[in-house]
């Protein structure tokens, strides 16, 4: 149920151009795997405009011109999808926002705070909820299906891994921290970030500054 606070957004809203992506980070690959943890407490702090940017980017981001993406794709066919959900984000309102890696944009797609909901919908973790914003990772099995049949879902759940990874990486480099959750009640999710019904919800990653 959507509640009075929040409310569907009309087709045809403008998309949020993000902040171009850094090619080079302060800390390395190796001190980035040395340092990765799980993190399950937040402390209260908004994140930045061009880090939630720079997450997005790392999670599906267009790497070449042939459109080859930061996370490896079985047959480059591409079957995942990024919202995010924004709580305390600076320039952006809440809301949830699905991203288009090609322009490298978010487009809105439900208005208000979405977290307490989510949290919810995955059983409680708190979390989730106190966490500045989160990302939730869903595949379009069909895409790669159409190549493999159904070995194709079995790739799809792969590349959510991969995906997954580099957003954990990436938060570490950002001096962020962000834990993956697979525990969730699928169709709640699916309702409330308003995912198409051939969209798989298989990840949610909470994100903010560790507390």
């Amino acid at each position: 149920m959507i509640s009075a606070a929040t409310a569907r957004v009309r087709s045809g809203t403008e998309p949020i151009l993000l902040p171009p992506p850094e090619p080079e980070g302060g800390l390395s690959i190796e001190a980035a795997l040395h340092q990765r943890r799980s993190v399950r407490a937040f402390a209260p702090a908004a994140l930045a405009f061009k880090d939630v940017a720079q997450l997005l980017w790392a999670a599906q981001g267009m790497t070449d011109a042939r459109g080859f993406r930061t996370a490896p794709s079985a047959g480059a066919l591409y079957p995942l999808e990024v919202y995010l959900a924004a709580g305390e984000v600076e320039q952006l309102h809440a809301g949830v926002y699905h991203y288009d890696p090609i322009a490298h944009a978010v487009s809105i797609m439900l208005a208000g705070d979405q977290r307490a909901a989510l949290s919810r919908a995955t059983l409680g973790q708190t979390w989730v909820r106190d966490a500045a914003a989160a990302l939730v990772i869903c595949a379009v099995y069909r895409r790669t299906m159409a190549k493999y049949g159904e070995r194709g879902i079995r790739y799809a759940q792969i590349e959510v891994g991969h995906a997954a990874q580099n957003v954990y990486l990436q938060a570490v480099s950002l001096g962020l921290g962000t834990v993956m959750v697979g525990a969730f009640d699928d169709d709640q999710v699916r309702t409330l970030l308003g995912m198409t019904d051939d969209c798989q919800p298989l990840g949610i990653m909470p994100i903010g500054k560790p507390g």
